[in-house]
């Protein structure tokens, strides 16, 4: 059943970036980063394949990967900033606050970078309020490494570029299995200490 979904999922992207262009990259990279579960690992190494063929500027196609990833990371940063008021007098909201003060602005940059916690990191950073200006650059350029790193795969792999999708799914399983472990690890302990 997953895989019927992902190959639906698929062909919408493909189907997208073929029939729109560029504007398709933005629109589907704006989804992707406003959580709305659209791959980057299939839509930047397929328009990085189309610009291996011509039919894209490799840079653009970079470029609005990465402007349409800060658009949606800023809608994703705009919805949590309402929720900070119903939160703030969780002590665990407090800590993990002090958390995303003391190494915040950074984590938006690593985040970026990294399979699921990319598509995520904005909704904690707007919760929290990291500096708006701060987080739109380290968002964008991150965006910019990540896009690159992506479309070139596709630029190099040419027809071939479907091949990678198998490893990214496998690595986005292991940081989701990561997260869950955390998750877990945090109500366990929090339970004990409760009792």
């Amino acid at each position: 059943m997953f895989s019927s979904i992902l190959a639906k999922l698929s062909g919408f992207v493909l189907g997208t970036i073929n029939n729109v262009g560029y504007l398709g990259v933005f629109g589907l990279m704006v989804l992707e980063s406003a959580n709305i579960p659209i791959p980057s690992e299939i839509i930047m190494p397929f328009s990085g394949f189309l610009a291996s063929r011509g039919a894209f500027s490799f840079w653009l196609v970079v470029f609005f990967g990465a402007l349409g990833n800060l658009v949606g990371s800023l809608i994703s940063y705009s919805i949590a900033r309402p929720l900070e008021p119903h939160l703030r007098k969780s002590r665990h909201f407090l800590a993990a606050q002090n958390w995303f003060k003391r190494f915040g602005e950074l984590s938006v940059f690593i985040g970026r970078l990294i399979p699921v916690v990319r598509t995520f990191i904005s909704f904690p950073a707007g919760l929290f309020r990291v500096n708006l200006t701060r987080f739109s650059a380290y968002t964008f350029i991150g965006s910019f490494l990540w896009s690159t790193f992506l479309a070139y795969i596709g630029f190099v792999l040419g027809e071939n570029w479907i091949r990678i999708e198998p490893y990214f799914r496998k690595f986005d399983y292991f940081i989701g299995a990561a997260i869950l472990i955390f998750l877990a690890w945090f109500i366990y302990r929090r339970r004990n200490k409760n009792y």
